[in-house]
């Protein structure tokens, strides 16, 4: 079997056993456990600051694998870093099922944008090669559960273009395939702004 067919059965047989994790998932022992998430990401998981990502609403498969990449040191941050240390297994499973179960609020985005954003967004830049976004992540922005690929709709528009902005400088590189950073690369500035004030306000 060729090395690419191993790590597609890998990835696969990995995202089966977080669905049947999430399932099995207690969303009230999630919520017991959030309290320090509280501080930054607010207690439903809708923050103020926009340097932090709003986390409600957010897919579950996602958000444990964030979990457990910042737990194994495969995203980096400090503070984030910090906070997992503490958490089992069973508790991420649980910490992301709650936040999931939460109502998102709608985000703030620059409407001057919107126009320029939508394009990228369902179509791509077909300049610079780069894939319309919708197909990873929808069209109404929703993100792909099973695939682990995160709702886009409602961040705050600052989040995504900074995480952009770290897939495009190598400080964020937990993109399966590399998917992320092949896609900031070919991007600009102006671009990225562009596309997260169009997501920010998808629903």
């Amino acid at each position: 079997m060729k090395a690419r067919h191993i790590k597609a059965v890998v990835l696969g047989l990995t995202s089966l056993v977080a669905v049947t994790s999430l399932q099995a998932a207690d969303i009230e022992a999630g919520k017991a456990k959030t309290m320090l998430c509280a501080g930054c990401h607010g207690a439903d998981g809708n923050s103020i600051n926009v340097i932090w990502p709003r986390l409600a609403g957010q897919n579950a498969s996602y958000l444990l694998k964030q979990l457990q990449d910042f737990k194994s040191g495969k995203r980096v941050d400090a503070t984030m870093q910090g906070m997992v240390m503490t958490l089992t297994d069973e508790d991420m499973v649980n910490v992301s099922a709650y936040f999931e179960a939460q109502k998102p609020t709608e985000a703030k985005f620059d409407a001057a944008l919107l126009e320029d954003g939508q394009k990228i967004y369902r179509g791509g830049i077909t300049e610079t090669s780069v894939a319309a976004c919708m197909g990873c992540h929808g069209p109404a922005g929703a993100g792909n559960g099973p695939a682990a690929y995160p709702g886009l709709n409602g961040q705050h528009p600052e989040y995504i273009a900074a995480q952009l902005q770290k897939f495009k400088d190598g400080s964020r590189a937990n993109d399966s395939g590399k998917m992320m950073r092949l896609v900031a690369n070919r991007m600009s500035n102006a671009e990225m702004k562009a596309v997260a004030a169009y997501v920010a306000g998808l629903k």
